[in-house]
């Protein structure tokens, strides 16, 4: 497994992020049963980053908390197989890992909304890396069916972790 993480701002956390995405990549993987070592990118940048980037890939002229940036497309979420999945395997020719994508968080928002929630910058901090690792899994939240398969699964995993809400 290849994560790369780089916390491209001055905000320091109260927890070794590095570590913790690392396991929280692994957790989720584990619990999709992929079949694959995987590799992906997490990035840390201040709001006025993730605004650009919002706005210029979702046309969306506003900061935002995560925003996921997937390599592959699926047949089903979280499932790894099928025509659709096959033709867009991406992995690294180096190590022949499932390429996932990228995972770019805000820390300003991470702060704000720990503080909003009522609980700790790690739990939010896990909340974003696991809702958007799910997402470069091929999980969805637009329809409602499709939302509560997602959210089941981020509860899965975050209690697993032993990483409650308050």
């Amino acid at each position: 497994m290849t994560v790369i993480y780089d916390n491209n701002t001055d905000h320091e956390f109260e927890f070794a992020s590095d570590d913790f995405v690392r396991e929280l990549v692994s957790k989720t993987c584990e619990i999709l049963e992929c079949p694959y070592e995987v590799s992906v990118s997490v990035s840390v940048v201040n709001e006025d980053e993730i605004h650009r980037l919002n706005n210029e890939f979702r046309d969306i002229d506003r900061a935002t908390d995560v925003l996921s940036f997937p390599m592959n497309e699926y047949d089903a979420a979280g499932v790894f197989d099928g025509d659709t999945f096959e033709a867009s395997l991406t992995t690294d020719p180096d190590t022949d890992e499932l390429m996932l994508g990228d995972v770019i968080i805000c820390a300003q928002k991470v702060k704000a909304q720990a503080e909003e929630y009522g609980h700790s910058e790690k739990r939010e901090f896990a909340f974003l890396v696991v809702h958007s690792l799910l997402h470069l899994c091929g999980f969805d939240h637009i329809e409602d069916s499709d939302r509560l398969v997602m959210e089941s699964k981020q509860k899965e995993i975050l209690d697993l972790l032993g990483i409650n809400r308050f």
